[in-house]
């Protein structure tokens, strides 16, 4: 598949228009009153894993050679030695002072994800409780097929997931799945991912009407899960996106891939949010993927600081071209540190701008 095709494909699966920031909003959420969603404290997010892939040129090869953007994931035999994941701890600290824990996604390689949960003893809070839930943002490889390595410590955890699923994610949640895709050159069957420990808890299954017609799931005081049902890449719909309302400060937003466009979070936060005031942002956010650039991603730069975030972290899929020009204009990014340097392996594009909140650091809000 030549490149020309491969970026159209993307455009047919709502990629570029969800890097423009152009999502659409219903005007069901228009229409509703604004909601107060409560305060909390503080925010502290610590990157477990944000190299869901370690050689941009190889994802991207794989996807390319089994028919491109709108395949299939469950079908392409994905270099097993290029998978990671993405995954994050999520601590909130309440108004009362107690904090509170929970997951935001799994990741892919379940060799991977045990050695990044052992770094930061998450084994030990998944047994104990200390790790109250987890959320899946979407149902993307590198951010879902790593689910053994949680279920294995906690399998009755309670999970928040989009409602958009297929079969094959719900086969690896629950029925001790075993996924394989052929290698077309050798026509063997190759592992792409497994899961031995079926999910025994409680299951949220998300859309964007939310629980009580809200158009939100109310985690706790000041936290809430909104659904964006949008098109992503490689047959997956939906997205789960985060929100922390920080007293005094106002709204963090957090994002696994941001597939929406992330001027469209910001834009659902300021038009749904009462008392609506912007303050930070985290995730990976989807732009400049495979470190190309576009005049578009300019706009966005302009958008994101006509927002006026004060802290803006991001990493994974947001491209570290993105980030360095947003952070050269004046985008208050958050520098990571060369932690990701002491892991047995990081990715082929980290650079030593350090724009990227990369393996092992930390942004609190």
């Amino acid at each position: 598949m030549k490149r020309r095709t491969f970026l159209k494909s993307l455009a047919a699966t709502g990629i570029a228009a969800s890097m423009t920031g152009t999502g659409v909003l219903t005007r069901e959420a228009e229409a509703r009153k604004k909601l107060d969603i409560g305060e909390i404290k503080s925010l502290k997010i610590d990157v477990l894993t944000e190299t869901s892939w370690f050689n941009n040129d190889q994802f991207k090869k794989d996807i390319m050679d089994y028919g491109g953007a709108m395949t299939n994931q469950y079908i392409i035999p994905w270099k097993w030695d290029n998978a990671g994941g993405y995954s994050v701890l999520i601590t909130v600290t309440t108004l009362e002072g107690k904090k509170r824990k929970f997951m935001l996604d799994t990741g892919w390689n379940n060799e991977w994800m045990d050695y990044i949960y052992d770094m930061n003893n998450i084994p030990a809070m998944l047994k104990s409780g200390e790790i109250e839930f987890m959320v899946l943002s979407h149902w993307h490889l590198d951010h879902y097929w790593g689910i053994e390595s949680t279920l294995k410590h906690k399998p009755d955890i309670p999970f928040y997931v989009p409602k958009t699923y297929y079969p094959e994610d719900m086969a690896l949640l629950k029925d001790k799945a075993h996924h394989k895709a052929k290698d077309k050159n050798t026509g063997k069957m190759m592992h792409i991912c497994k899961n031995d420990v079926p999910h025994t808890g409680k299951l949220i299954l998300c859309d964007p009407k939310g629980e009580k017609k809200e158009g939100i799931y109310r985690l706790m005081d000041g936290v809430a899960i909104r659904n964006f049902d949008v098109p992503i890449l490689l047959r997956v719909r939906g997205e789960n996106v985060l929100y922390f309302n920080v007293k005094g400060k106002g709204i963090v937003t957090v994002t696994g891939c941001c597939h929406p466009g992330v001027l469209s979070l910001f834009s659902y936060a300021r038009k749904n949010f009462k008392g609506y005031k912007p303050y930070g942002c985290y995730g990976g956010l989807h732009i400049s993927l495979f470190e190309t650039w576009e005049p578009k991603f300019d706009d966005i730069i302009k958008g994101v600081k006509a927002f006026k975030i004060q802290k803006l972290g991001c990493n994974h899929c947001t491209g570290w071209i993105w980030a360095e020009k947003a952070a050269a204009s004046g985008v208050p990014v958050v520098k990571g540190t060369d932690k990701y340097k002491t892991y047995k392996k990081y990715s082929t594009v980290a650079k030593a701008s350090n724009v990227f909140l990369t393996n092992g650091d930390t942004v609190t809000f």
